[in-house]
Parts: C-alpha cells; structure tokens; sequence
C-alpha cells in the first residue's frame, strides 16, 4: 500500500522551500569563492544557480499539474511534471559545461586559493541547508508521486555530493600547495552533474513517450486481476502508462457468454475498486468480453 498522497495544489510549498534554499546558498557559495577565489567553489555556486531556476519551474509546473481535468485535457494536467524535470535537466547539463569551461581555463593558468579555512566553512554552511531541504523534498516526492520534486531532491543531493568533492579538492590545495587539484576536482562536479543531468532527462522524456508502470507496480496490478481469476474468468492485454503522479490501466476482462451484463459489470467495479485501492491515483479502463467469442482473445492495435 502506498502512503496517502496529498491533493496536488498543495505540493507548491514544496517549491517555494527549494527556492527559498537556492537562494540561501547562492548567496553562501558567492561569498564562499569571493572568500577564497576557488574554481571549484565557484562551480558549487552555479549549480546552486540552476537549483534556482529549477525551483521556480518546479512552481509553474506543480501549479498547472494541479488543474483538474478540462474539455482540451481530459487527463488532467500531470504530464506538465515532465517539463519541470527536462528543463532542470537541461539546464543542470549546461551549467555542467560552464563548470568544466571554467575548469579548463583555471587547469591552464593556475591561481592560489586564499583564506581557505573560511571559505570552505560557508560553503559546509550551504550544503547542510541543501542537505536539510533535499530530504525534505524526497520525503514528499516519493509521497506524493513527484517526478518534480523527486528531480529537485535529487539534484540537491548532487549539490551536496558536489561540494563534499570541493572541499575535498580545496583542502588538498591547502595541504600539499599544488593548485591544479582545485580545478581537477571543478572537472570530477562537472561529470558527476552531466550524470545527473542525462539521468532527469532521460526519464522525462519516458514520461513523455508514456512508458509503462515500474515492474514492481505492474506485479501488484497482475496480483490484483489473479485473485479474480476463478473459472470462466481471464484477462488479457494489460497495458499501462505514467502521466506524472497519474497512472493509468487498462485491461480486457473475459468471462463466459452466459454471465448477465449486470453481473460482468459488477465484477469489473470491484477490479477496477481493488486496483485503485493498492495504487492510488490510478485511473482504470475496463473492457468486458465473452470467453467464447475467438476475436476477444485478440490483442487491441491500439488503446
């Protein structure tokens, strides 16, 4: 069973937390390089920068996502997740290529790190905030069923990850003096960050393409539809796709020719009842079928 998810229009302060923590650590990672003239310090501030921008589109997107159906979406509106994490993905790329630019630059004309000691302080300071807020936001994506904020988790706790590494590399300068480990290290963020990148992008667009639920969530569908597997009863073409924190069903349900239309009806409102009851927010599509006629045992071409 999975926990009770909360109504979507209220996922926004989710955002605003994400946003309010970007904001605080730009400003944190800013003084931090201003502090010490660290490349890598400075890579840690641009990605907090993307975090930023990520949060905001976070916003826009949960606030459309929350929109009940219409006459032109009759879906609803949760495919408009998948932009939010595409776009923080993209951008998480793009801010990766500015780190390694900077990186390079730096590789080639290297500079000596000053006050060290404080710099890497503030920059502990900001990635504990990040730390705090990113559980927070993993907390309620997984909740709630948010690749939005599942996405903006995720690239918080890269943001972590990232400055461990910075100040791994920076109080490697510190203690042996050689200042192209700065840079070195500036380069190890920007691949850990393309990473991070192509891995949000590529399940957006599995969003996108409607892909089919996880294994995990398709063996509990398929359990459910077996408990009503009794004699004359069977089922076929299962298919189902994610749109956003939406899920949706769709099944043939065969039994035998002589069943009335009452009692096929009301074996299907008690399929569709249990698998909305172990996945929540699961739209079901049902199609009733006689067992005896040979064309309903032939798969639909189409949903």
């Amino acid at each position: 069973m999975n926990a009770t998810t909360a109504p979507r229009a209220q996922l926004g302060k989710y955002a605003w937390l994400s946003i309010a923590a970007a904001l605080a650590t730009i400003g944190l990672k800013l003084a931090a390089y201003l502090l010490t003239d660290s490349v890598g310090l400075l890579s840690d501030a641009l990605e907090s920068g993307v975090n930023l921008v990520g949060g905001i589109m976070a916003l826009a997107m949960l606030t459309i996502a929350a929109r009940p159906p219409d006459d032109e979406h009759s879906f609803g509106h949760s495919k408009a997740e998948y932009f939010s994490s595409g776009t923080e993905g993209t951008l998480i790329l793009i801010a990766a290529l500015s780190i390694a630019a900077t990186a390079i630059e730096r590789l080639l004309h290297p500079k000596p790190i000053e006050q060290i000691g404080l710099g890497l302080g503030v920059s502990v300071g900001a990635s504990l905030i990040n730390l705090a807020v990113a559980l927070v936001l993993l907390k309620a994506a997984r909740q709630n069923h948010s690749i939005t904020l599942e996405s903006n988790a995720k690239h918080l706790l890269t943001d972590v990850w990232t400055s461990a590494g910075v100040v791994v590399g920076v109080g490697a300068v510190a203690v042996t003096g050689w200042n192209p480990l700065d840079p070195m290290v500036a380069l190890v963020v920007a691949a850990n960050i393309v990473w991070t990148g192509v891995g949000i992008v590529r399940r957006s667009v599995q969003g996108l393409m409607d892909t089919a639920l996880p294994t995990a969530e398709l063996d509990q569908i398929r359990a459910v539809l077996e408990r009503f597997v009794v004699e004359g009863v069977r089922y076929h073409a299962l298919r189902t796709r994610a749109a956003g924190a939406s899920r949706f069903v769709s099944v043939h349900v065969l039994v035998p020719g002589t069943w009335s239309v009452y009692d096929g009806h009301q074996l299907l409102n008690r399929i569709e009842a249990e698998i909305k009851r172990t996945l929540p927010n699961t739209t079901v599509l049902t199609h009733l079928e006689p067992q005896e006629d040979e064309t309903a045992w032939e798969a639909p071409t189409e949903l």
